[in-house]
């Protein structure tokens, strides 16, 4: 694959992590019993971005929980799993029960991978709401699922790929397009 185009370097990228901080603050009005849940692999840096956003912002430690979603879904099949992913990892310390869930992901495509969020959290309890934040959203959806706050919307053809890097992960930040 061949790059085509940088979309967001790192500065873009914290600007879009700083107001989407911003927007979820508003939309709650502050940080009262919510909870940033990031899904594996690259959800979960942007949810710890996120809530130390929040944290400046509102001067709160706003509880965080990290998601491995791999049993939940339905395009792998059992031996696409190692080992470690059929123990669906969770590491969400803070009974989500009645609390807002913000779960939180890098691109947001056909919506199957929020869809095995979503079904993973409920098995954790009854939260009182579920807002998805997306660093991108490149459209195509195969579900009726749709981001409450999103960093970028990216029209992508299908032949063309997204690719997130994070420094915690990748060693530095920036989003791409390959073709």
């Amino acid at each position: 694959m061949k790059e085509k185009t940088q979309i967001l370097d790192q500065p873009a990228i914290s600007r879009a992590i700083k107001r989407i901080s911003h927007e979820i603050i508003e939309r709650n009005k502050g940080t009262d019993d919510l909870v940033v849940v990031g899904i594996k692999t690259r959800g979960i840096p942007l949810a710890k971005r996120l809530q130390e956003s929040i944290s400046q912002i509102e001067q709160v430690n706003v509880p965080t929980g990290e998601l491995d979603i791999s049993l939940y879904r339905d395009d792998l099949s059992n031996k696409d799993l190692d080992d470690e992913a059929t123990v669906n990892q969770r590491t969400i310390d803070e009974d989500i029960t009645g609390k807002t869930v913000i779960l939180v992901d890098d691109v947001l495509f056909t919506g199957r991978t929020v869809r095995a969020a979503l079904d993973a959290i409920i098995d954790l309890g009854r939260p009182k709401q579920i807002q998805l934040a997306v660093l991108i959203d490149r459209g195509h959806r195969e579900l009726p699922i749709r981001a409450d706050y999103v960093g970028k919307n990216i029209p992508t053809s299908l032949q063309e790929v997204i690719k997130v890097q994070l420094s915690e992960t990748d060693g530095n930040d920036q989003v791409s397009i390959y073709e």
